[in-house]
């Protein structure tokens, strides 16, 4: 059977989640279905979805080894550059669909297998090392502000626990499209990389001197009556992560008063990704990488990750 190597789980560790990945050799990858293609992976990033399926989350023991890794460029079997766009319809899985790593082997490997119409063409003028960061957390920060957050029609934004992921394309992207933007962390270091990156950094819980017409919100309790204090009349509040607590306190009073929406979302649509593409492209906006990591050196990146010292994606090069 034709091998390659990737990074996997091998077992679960809530507690030392470090400890349950494995690099090694695993069989090439299958092609469930008529329209599936193999892409030879170029670049890669890590997410946090990725030490929680470290951690058990998502998966069950009878799916393992399972490859990680959601985010990818790569080269289909033409030759052409592409960015594989993430989400795969998985007619077992309760939600219709499921991202790579979970029901699919990801990317974190020479080679990943995904249906044909998840390739969306590599734009001239972006690496594959930056577009390899935009398929999850960019992509699900450019739903937030742009489909659920309809940012066209605000004039300033709130991003809360600026510093992760999306919560940093969030600020990244909206700066680029002219907004006035707020972002909380309460790293005083991190506080002056958002700064750096055009936006208002404050502490958490700040007053802020507006109120805001769109809240990107992927801390939860910590930060929510934070963030419903913070919007103005109208404003939209969205919401894709709960990193520091899933069940806040919700001040209804004002969320009616002041006709707040409260909208939910996570990931994105293969033409949301086009569209992020061809923004960045065009706009010549570029990831924030916090370092790039030969593929060789994966455990080095996942430690990075899990330390919680990144600022900004780190990214894999598998041609390294």
């Amino acid at each position: 059977m034709p091998i390659m190597r990737a990074a996997f789980v091998s077992r679960f560790d809530d507690a030392n989640p470090l400890a349950a990945l494995a690099v090694g050799e695993r069989p090439e990858p299958d092609h469930p279905g008529e329209d599936w293609v193999t892409v030879q992976v170029r670049a890669s990033s890590l997410n946090h979805h990725d030490l929680w399926s470290l951690r058990g989350v998502g998966l069950a023991e009878a799916q393992l080894p399972m490859i990680l890794g959601c985010d990818a460029v790569g080269v289909d079997p033409e030759g052409n550059e592409v960015v594989v766009y993430p989400v795969v319809p998985t007619p077992g899985d309760p939600r219709g669909v499921s991202i790579l790593s979970e029901h699919f082997p990801g990317t974190f490997a020479e080679r990943v297998a995904v249906p044909r119409p998840n390739l969306v063409p590599l734009p001239d003028g972006l690496s594959p090392t930056d577009a390899a960061c935009l398929p999850t957390a960019w992509l699900t920060a450019w739903r937030m502000l742009t489909t659920k957050g309809r940012v066209e029609d605000a004039d300033a934004v709130l991003v809360q626990g600026a510093g992760g992921g999306v919560a940093t394309a969030a600020v990244a992207l909206a700066v680029a499209m002219g907004k006035r933007v707020y972002a909380t962390s309460r790293d005083a270091g991190k506080r002056d990389r958002i700064a750096a990156l055009g936006a208002t950094a404050v502490e958490p819980g700040a007053r802020l001197p507006e109120r805001v017409d769109v809240v990107i919100e992927t801390v939860g309790a910590a930060t929510f009556d934070h963030s419903l204090k913070s919007a103005a009349p109208m404003a939209r509040i969205v919401v894709s992560g709960a990193t520091a607590g899933h069940e806040p306190k919700v001040n209804l009073r004002r969320v009616f008063a002041m006709q707040l929406e409260i909208l939910g979302t996570s990931m994105g649509t293969p033409g949301e990704l086009y569209d992020l593409l061809a923004f960045c492209a065009d706009r010549q906006v570029r990831p924030v990488v916090d370092s790039v990591i030969p593929f060789s050196g994966v455990e080095e990146a996942f430690a990075r990750l899990h330390g919680g010292e990144a600022f900004g994606k780190v990214v894999l090069d598998h041609t390294a």
